[in-house]
């Protein structure tokens, strides 16, 4: 059996660029090393102008169940 986790990461948009608020690399280093493997990350296309204004990177592991 799995457990799975979903960490957002919130995006910034400014007026030339979009920036996230953690470093997505650093997280996912992160999590990984606490037995977490990842498995994507999702980005949907939600705001007005069509830019999602989130990542969700999702990861699992298994469980002793």
């Amino acid at each position: 059996m799995y457990e799975n986790k979903i960490v957002r990461i919130e995006l910034k948009y400014g007026i030339v660029e979009m920036k996230p608020e953690q470093d997505y690399q650093e997280v996912i280093e992160k999590y990984t090393k606490d037995g977490w493997r990842f498995v994507q990350v999702f980005a949907p296309p939600i705001a007005g102008n069509g830019y999602a204004t989130f990542y969700d990177l999702i990861f699992e592991r298994q469980t002793n169940e």
